[in-house]
């Protein structure tokens, strides 16, 4: 396989229709999600003298529980449009690069969302079944190991053999996804495709996943992540100056350079996940020669 000529035409088609940046963009809303430490809310309400324990006691015990209810139903509709959109934005990226590849003039984002309907319940459950499964499994072998001192001692080389575990089933799931859509297939039919692709054509798919995943993906990643650094520098300043006054500040600042590039940072990683999705499309596209049954979407005449 010529990995040059994957990269260079996965860049063209993602630069000439850029509507797929949108459905990148759509596909990391499935990412994980980072969570932040409140010591330092409880910090300034110590130094404060605040006491919302009174408050707190005067409000009816089923006013806590319909807030309880109301924030529940809110993370519950959100993790549901996440997976959602993150769904959909897999599928369109396939459909879309297949179309591109074929010589598609333009790319409408009406036409790939809708047409990546009818493939949702497959490739939601083809993922879905495969983490927990891969979860289920991780999860069992840790507690299993952990109970025993000489399990703890085999903790490490668990580790070990998880890791290239885990490479081939998300690599086998990303080409199960593609065979799904490119080949209108089902969910098992799918994943038996995916893996008779990935098991025959082992060394393309690891050169392309070092390529995609520890250079595209890693030193992409980190180039997005760097102004992260700098805008920090503010609060990190004014945490370490000890001052109120300066730490309010630095976090103010901070606040504020944070919402300014964060429009930029969904859309550089928007284009960064197209970017790799597309290279893996194109990548089964030429290691299976398959003639995709997916419609191009020809220049209406003139």
């Amino acid at each position: 396989m010529n990995y040059g000529e994957v990269m260079k035409r996965a860049w063209d088609i993602i630069w000439k229709h850029k509507v797929l940046w949108i459905f990148g963009i759509l596909t990391s809303c499935g990412g994980g999600s980072s969570a932040s430490s409140n010591s330092g809310w409880r910090t300034s309400v110590e130094q404060n003298n605040w006491n919302f324990q009174p408050m707190v006691n005067n409000i009816p015990d089923w006013q806590i529980a319909l807030i309880i209810a109301i924030v529940l139903l809110v993370i519950f509709v959100l993790v549901v449009l996440a997976v959602f959109l993150s769904t959909i934005g897999r599928i369109g990226m396939i459909r879309g690069t297949v179309q591109g590849d074929r010589g598609a003039e333009r790319l409408s984002f009406g036409e790939l969302f809708s047409g990546s309907l009818p493939y949702f319940w497959r490739v939601f459950g083809l993922n879905l079944v495969v983490g927990l499964a891969f979860a289920l499994v991780v999860i069992i072998s840790v507690i299993t190991l952990a109970i025993t001192v000489v399990g703890l001692l085999c903790l490490i080389p668990l580790i070990c053999v998880l890791i290239p575990i885990g490479w081939f089933i998300s690599v086998l799931t990303e080409q199960a996804n593609i065979a799904i859509v490119t080949e209108n297939l089902g969910l098992i039919d799918g994943l038996k495709r995916g893996y008779q692709v990935l098991t025959t054509n082992l060394g393309p798919m690891i050169v392309m996943w070092l390529i995609l995943g520890l250079g595209v993906s890693l030193i992409g990643g980190l180039i997005i992540g760097l102004p992260i650094i700098l805008i920090v520098g503010p609060a990190v300043i004014g945490a370490i100056s000890g001052t109120d006054r300066a730490l309010g500040g630095g976090l103010l600042v901070t606040g504020l350079c944070f919402v300014a590039y964060l429009p930029v940072l969904i859309v550089l990683n928007g284009v960064l996940q197209s970017y790799i999705r597309s290279a893996w499309t194109l990548t089964y596209l030429r290691l299976t020669g398959t003639r995709p049954a997916v419609e191009v979407v020809k220049e209406p005449a003139e």
